[in-house]
């Protein structure tokens, strides 16, 4: 029974909220679309997306882990022999710097993990 409760929490339990710490990498690109690696950050790390912007260019974005004291701040990043100003947007969870899922689907997992974690709990009767 006990088993039951903790596999219903750790189901129920929002992102981010394990301890862990693996975040979708990759390396800066110009392509709106980023072909995502996981790995996994340090202890003083967190999840960032980052976007940069260069005079004449369009923009490149970036994955990855950076040291907490970095988030938020503009560093320069060299990308086909151009330096761009990259500001990285940092996220708390496991993976939380991925595309975002639909909010529908995040529901349906919630009360499919309850559903799960009730039939765990509620005794067996045999027919």
């Amino acid at each position: 029974m006990v088993l039951g409760w903790l596999l219903l929490l750790v189901m129920t339990l929002p992102p981010g909220t394990t301890g862990l710490k693996d975040c979708f990498f990759c390396e800066p690109t110009d392509s709106a679309h980023c072909p995502a690696t996981l790995m996994h950050c340090g202890d003083d790390e967190d999840c960032f997306n980052g976007r940069g912007v260069a005079p004449g260019t369009g923009p490149i974005i970036s994955k990855g882990c950076v040291q907490s004291t970095s988030c938020g701040r503009e560093e320069p990043v060299s990308y086909k022999g151009v330096t761009y100003s990259l500001i990285s947007t940092c996220c708390v969870g496991n993976l939380c710097n991925g595309a975002p899922r639909p909010e529908s689907s995040r529901s349906a997992g919630t009360a499919a993990s309850l559903a799960l974690g009730l039939g765990l709990l509620l005794p067996q009767h045999v027919l």
